[in-house]
């Protein structure tokens, strides 16, 4: 599978995806300099969300459109004022995907209606990512995988059950590249709720490319998710959490994201295959075995005891497995202290 330029699946390094979301503070400018950021630091995509607060809920602040959870980021506020404050203007699409073409990394979008794709179509995105809390939305998912576009999908709260049911859409529609992200959909999450074993089994069960959309602090999970088959990683990214933007309690910064991409790619090119036995690059280390050496001079005829033979480093005698086979053998010849042990000076 490729989106835009780039290989996806298990013979390529990690896609990273730097997710912007709300974190540009309603600033054009901080939401390019975001876009610069995440180049520097080597990621291979810029996402974004493309909604306005009108098609994502009603403009209420009562009974379930007001957040009252005290332990939400977001306490407090209606769900309308929320998606007012963290929505990305539709006329700034242009020039922040046109920013990330310059510097050579991908930009796509989560759209969350129809006329969140028509928008994203018109501006040719290479590929769509449906959010968790949409993953249940098939007349969406319908619409999205019509474009024949890769496809991502983020699996937070989906049982297998629902899950099936969004790829059996999918691919009926015309999806044909899919990728599902592992997702724990709670801001931040902890790892002891990540479940990441739940990767190399949704692969099996999906067949499909599978990665891990991680909203935990650090990038343990994210790197440890790649031992397990993670083709693709996203994270949100911010300049700085002092920023404040809605979801910058739980982005990375610059710092960070630059280190999930090397790391990333080192635990992904470690990963290589069953092997037993010296490597390539090992062999010039097998001098350093330890193996039988004399250890003291002798002479022609005596006999080999713990007194006169040493297992030592470097490896270039018998191994030491034969020494109980020579002690007490003769020698053939005059031999000096340091000397490795060979079966042609044993008479």
């Amino acid at each position: 599978m490729k989106i835009g330029n780039r290989e996806i699946g298990s013979n390529s390094e990690p896609f990273i995806i730097a997710e912007m979301s709300g974190n540009h503070n309603q600033s054009l400018a901080h939401a390019i300099e975001i876009v610069d950021a995440a180049a520097r630091c080597g990621a291979h995509a810029l996402k974004i969300q493309t909604y306005t607060p009108d098609t994502m809920t009603l403009d209420l602040d009562e009974g379930e459109f007001h957040i009252a959870d005290p332990n939400s980021l977001w306490a407090g506020q209606s769900l309308y004022k929320l998606y007012g404050e963290a929505y990305t203007p539709w006329e700034w699409h242009k020039s922040i995907f046109d920013r990330a073409h310059e510097l050579g990394i991908i930009a796509f979008s989560t759209p969350f209606d129809d006329t969140a794709v028509d928008l994203l179509e018109n501006l040719d995105v290479p590929c769509y990512k449906i959010a968790s809390f949409e993953n249940t939305d098939l007349p969406l998912i319908r619409r999205v995988a019509a474009t024949g576009k890769p496809l991502i999908i983020s699996t937070g709260m989906a049982s297998i059950a629902e899950l099936d049911e969004t790829v059996r859409t999918a691919r009926e529609a015309g999806c044909r590249d899919l990728i599902l992200l592992k997702c724990t959909s709670t801001y931040p999450a902890n790892a002891s709720d990540t479940n990441i074993l739940t990767i190399p089994h949704m692969r099996e069960l999906f067949g499909c490319e599978v990665g891990l959309s991680d909203h935990t602090m650090g990038i343990g999970v994210a790197i440890a998710s790649v031992a397990l088959g993670a083709t693709v990683i996203e994270k949100h990214f911010t300049i700085s959490r002092a920023d404040g933007g809605v979801d910058s309690a739980f982005s990375m910064e610059p710092s960070e994201m630059k280190q999930l991409v090397e790391e990333s790619e080192r635990a992904w090119r470690a990963l290589g295959a069953v092997s037993y036995g010296a490597s390539e690059t090992e062999k010039k280390s097998m001098v350093y075995r330890r193996s039988l050496y004399i250890s003291q001079d002798i002479k022609a005829g005596e006999k080999l005891t713990l007194n006169n033979v040493r297992v030592i480093r470097p490896g270039l005698g018998l191994p030491t497995k034969y020494l109980d086979v020579v002690l007490g053998k003769k020698l053939n010849r005059n031999v000096k202290r340091g000397t490795p042990i060979n079966w042609n000076l044993i008479e």
